[in-house]
């Protein structure tokens, strides 16, 4: 296979090819109880620890609905912009695998809880896609096989059955790796600040099955293949770059695409075929007989909407407005915690010059340290007072990421810290001139070059900053630095 290169375009040998993505994403729901029983849905316990009689399937076991389930599923159709169905129905979706002990799922077909709804992704070339929603239905999970614990056993763990899922299907309207990583990474920043799943994609509880075809450009769709249980932005791309490249590949060697269900194997960055791709038939769904349809109240729908949050697209445009860049608004408010912190560390300073803090600065060391923003060992406002002393010229840019240092490893107020550790801006000019003076009288033959070449101000600027330590207060040097060495202003 060819280097992947994330592109609308693939070429091939014939030319061009397009290559068209839709996205079907499992989000788990942030619940306490699973969506047709009361057990628990926490993460980690012991295998089989978390499983009722209606999971486990036993005879005679019939569903509850969970209404928070319900309710979550329509915040975040709301989140969506997309239609409330007021009534839906559940139906019976059947399949047989060990890991599915009712022999089917309980999950909706043709009359889902949520309509169409859209999505806008922002691209880094600063571009804007909309990706339009399908729809979004309600179903409970499968448990899990595990095919890793006995060389000549599987065993199955069902604390997933019957955990409640949300379905949230596109339209194919993604034309490359790059739109596919970011749609997926946009859809989880608007369900955590929605609080209707959390998004921890290496717990399972986010995973998307991409379909993937190729065609030339303004040709009909082609014959497409899902790749199932992706678990990360980036083997979303690294999918979406080999498969539409093996099919490219077979399509111009004379052969024709199977609809089929793959795999991604993120070690060797390939995917393979599990299955050919079942049809709706093949799964004979019909109504739930043990659950009535689900009719929504408008009052009670109006009610949640009532409850939504600022969302990514809101916020971004706010920060815009205040003064950042697309980019750096993007990157803010990718995460709401990072959002949040921001709008704490910006009150009151430049929301640009806080932006710049944040991503240079804090998120610099947090990649360091390999934390997260939740783990940030500096308050939003002890980097507030920092920002805030750069603008009153108390401490310079220098001194400022010494004093971030010293807070981050040793904790501290900041302010107390300038005072108590002498890290406060030299602005006396009696104090500056004299290390002019001793930078000058050290420095005899720089004196006559700079005359000639009045750019080496600059080297003389950096040696009276080390000569006060960096405390020295930069415009003041360089000022005064001009005025002694009669340099034009330009210099």
């Amino acid at each position: 296979m060819n280097a992947p290169v994330p592109n609308k375009f693939i070429k091939g040998q014939t030319g061009e090819w397009e290559i068209v993505i839709g996205l079907e994403v499992h989000a788990q729901v942030l619940s306490k109880s699973k969506l047709f029983s009361g057990a628990s849905t926490e993460f980690g316990a012991e295998p089989n620890a978390q499983v009722s009689f209606v999971d486990a399937g036993m005879p005679g076991m019939l569903p509850v609905i969970n209404e928070k389930c319900v309710e979550q599923a329509v915040r975040t159709g709301l989140g969506l912009k997309a239609k409330i169905n007021l009534s839906s129905i559940f139906d019976r979706k059947n399949y047989f695998y060990p890991d599915l002990p009712q022999g089917y799922q309980i999950s909706q077909y043709k009359n889902p809880i949520v309509g169409e709804g859209e999505v806008f992704i922002d691209l880094k070339d600063g571009s804007s896609v909309r990706v339009g929603i399908e729809r979004l239905h309600l179903e409970q999970d499968a448990g899990k096989s595990l095919h890793d614990q006995n060389p000549d056993s599987s065993y199955v763990d069902l604390n997933r059955s019957g955990i409640a899922l949300m379905e949230i299907v596109t339209r194919p309207d993604m034309r490359s790796s790059e739109e596919a990583a970011a749609f997926l990474k946009k859809l989880r920043a608007i369900v955590r600040y929605l609080g209707t799943c959390d998004g921890n994609m290496d717990e399972g509880s986010m995973r998307a099955d991409v379909n993937v075809s190729v065609r030339k450009p303004g040709a009909p769709l082609g014959t497409r293949c899902e790749i199932k249980n992706v678990n990360s932005m980036r083997f979303v791309a690294l999918a979406v770059e080999y498969e539409a490249r093996r099919q490219v590949e077979i399509i111009e060697g004379g052969g024709a695409i199977k609809q089929e269900t793959r795999l991604f194997d993120s070690k060797l960055n390939e995917t393979r075929s599990m299955r050919s791709k079942e049809e709706a038939h093949d799964y004979r769904y019909f109504p739930d007989p043990d659950l009535l349809p689900l009719e929504l109240d408008v009052a009670w729908v109006a009610a949640i909407e009532k409850t939504l949050p600022e969302l990514p697209d809101e916020k971004r445009a706010r920060f815009v407005a205040a003064g950042l860049s697309p980019y750096d608004a993007s990157v803010l408010t990718a995460e709401r915690e990072l959002a949040d912190y921001y709008e704490d560390l910006a009150k009151g300073v430049d929301a640009k010059a806080a932006a710049n803090w944040l991503n240079n600065e804090v998120l610099g060391r947090l990649n360091r340290d390999g934390l997260s923003i939740a783990d940030v060992p500096v308050s939003a406002a002890a980097n507030n007072a920092i920002v805030a002393m750069i603008a009153e010229g108390a401490i310079s840019g220098k001194i400022a990421k010494d004093l971030l240092d010293i807070v981050w490893n040793e904790g501290g107020d900041p302010r107390a810290l300038v005072e108590s550790r002498g890290l406060r801006q030299v602005t006396d000019t009696g104090a500056i001139d004299a290390a002019i003076e001793a930078v000058i009288a050290a420095n005899p033959a720089k004196v006559e070059e700079v005359k000639a070449k009045p750019k080496l101000a600059a080297w003389f600027v950096g040696q009276v900053m080390k000569q006060t330590g960096g405390k020295a207060n930069p415009v003041a040097v360089n000022a005064a630095l001009k005025k002694r060495l009669n340099l034009p202003e330009e210099g």
